[in-house]
C-alpha cells in the first residue's frame, strides 16, 4: 500500500467525464492508490462498473479501495474497504473481511482517531484539511488536527479534504503519509499532470522533514 497519493473516484465529483478514463489518467501520473466512492447507485448498479476499475488497479500494481460498502468490496475482490463514522465500525467490520484486507477509517477528531487506532484500522483519513465541495457536512479541522494525532499511532495518516498540489505539502509536513483527493483529480482537465503535480509537491516536502515512510 503506497498512500503517498490516494485518488477517490467519485461520479458527481467527475462531472461526466468518465471514472475509467480518471482512474487511467491518475495511474499514468504515479498514483498508486484509488478508492472508488458512490453516494447514489446501489451496488448492484455498480458492481460492474466496480470490476472494472479493480482490474484496471491491478494492471498497474495499484491498490484498490471501496469506500463503505463490504459486500462490494469482497464481490470485486478489492484490496480492502474504506469506512466513516457513520458506517460499520473497524472492530464490526473485520471480521466480515478476506484475510489481508486493508481497512481504512475516516477520522475528523483526535478522539476518532484513537478508537480507529484502537479498533485496528490500518490507515487513518483525517480530516477536512481545508475547505471542500465535495462533502456538504464537513468537519473543517486543519493540519493541527495531524500534528495531534501523529503521536498516538505508527498508523499511516492520510490527510483530506480541499487538498490541492499548492496546499498538499502544509498536510505532509504537519504529519501525514499521504492525501486522498477527489476533486482535484476527478474535475482536472488532465489528471495525469495533475497527480504528478501532486507527488512533486509531497515528495518535496518528504525530503524537507525526512519523513519517509510508510511506502
Amino acid at each position: 500500500m503506497d498512500p503517498s497519493l490516494y485518488v477517490i473516484l467519485d461520479r458527481a465529483a467527475a462531472r461526466g467525464q468518465d471514472l475509467e478514463a480518471i482512474l487511467d489518467g491518475a495511474l499514468a501520473g504515479g498514483c498508486r492508490m484509488i478508492q472508488l466512492r458512490e453516494k447514489e447507485w446501489p451496488s448492484g448498479r455498480l458492481l460492474a462498473l466496480a470490476e472494472r476499475l479493480c482490474e484496471g488497479c491491478h494492471r498497474a500494481g495499484a491498490t484498490f479501495i471501496v469506500n463503505d460498502r463490504v459486500d462490494l468490496a469482497l464481490a470485486v475482490a478489492a484490496d480492502g474497504v474504506h469506512l466513516g463514522q457513520d458506517d460499520l465500525p473497524p472492530r464490526a467490520a473485520r471480521p466480515l473481511l478476506k484475510s489481508g484486507m486493508i481497512l481504512g477509517r475516516s477520522t475528523h477528531s483526535l478522539a476518532q482517531a484513537r478508537a480507529a487506532h484502537d479498533d485496528g484500522a490500518d490507515y487513518i483519513a483525517v480530516g477536512a484539511m481545508f475547505p471542500t465541495t465535495t462533502k456538504h457536512e464537513f468537519q473543517l479541522v486543519g493540519p493541527d488536527l495531524l500534528r495531534q494525532v501523529r503521536p498516538e499511532t505508527s498508523r499511516p495518516l492520510i490527510g483530506i479534504g480541499g487538498i490541492t498540489p499548492e496546499n498538499a505539502a502544509e498536510v505532509i509536513r504537519a504529519g501525514a503519509d499521504g492525501v486522498a483527493v477527489i476533486s482535484a483529480v476527478c474535475g482536472a482537465p488532465d489528471p495525469a499532470a495533475t497527480a504528478r503535480r501532486f507527488l512533486e509537491a509531497i515528495r518535496a516536502a518528504r525530503d524537507l522533514t525526512g519523513r519517509r515512510r510508510p511506502l
